[in-house]
Order: structure tokens, then sequence, then C-alpha cells
């Protein structure tokens, strides 16, 4: 049995490419590629999506963006995180718990 794929809550995007970037250099299609293996599939991000919140978070400072050749032989956008980045990814790891946490509480039967 398939489980359809998970819509991602609004915010959730950024903090996801931050992670993914803060593991090292990567290109987009490659950020969307890896997101979808860590989560076994779950996350699939299409680039519609992908490309306009790599623009917002280059725009933002907390990414870093230069041109290389691709392990394919092809030119590609490379993103890096930034020192302001690595701090909002940090922010964003600790709301995300909170709100985790937060949830749990709710979807726990009464006792």
């Amino acid at each position: 049995m398939s489980l359809p794929k998970a819509d991602l809550p609004q915010g959730t995007l950024d903090m996801l490419i931050l992670k993914v970037v803060a593991l090292g250099p990567i290109h987009g299609y490659a950020i969307a590629q890896r997101l979808q293996q860590i989560s076994r599939e779950v996350l699939q991000v299409q680039q519609g999506s992908l490309y306009p919140a790599l623009h917002r978070l280059e725009n933002r400072r907390w990414l870093k963006a230069g041109w290389r050749i691709s392990e394919t032989g092809r030119e590609a956008k490379y993103y890096s995180l930034t020192r302001e980045g690595a701090r909002q990814l940090t922010v964003e790891r600790k709301n995300w718990k909170r709100l985790a946490k937060a949830v749990r509480l709710v979807m726990q039967p009464a006792e």
C-alpha cells in the first residue's frame, strides 16, 4: 500500500532546504532528490516550489550561490549556507521542536 505524498506546512520548506544545504554545497535538483530520499519518498518538492524558495533564501542572505559543473557535466547553480543561514537554521529547529511538541500534546489521547 502506497501512502500519498505529504504536503509541507507553511514555512517548513525553507527549514528543510537550509538543513540539506548545511550538509555541503548542492544544486537545486539535488536538494529535491535528497529531501525525497531522506524522507523515504514522503516529501516530493516540485520545481515550482523549490526554486522560488531558493531565491527567497538567497535574497535573505541565508544561502549564497555560484555556478559550477555538476556531476553530469552540466553547469548548475550550487547553494551554500551562509553564517546568517546557519543561525536561521538553529532558530527554525527550535521553533520546529516547539511546534512538534505542541502537536503531539494535542494528538495524544486524553488520560
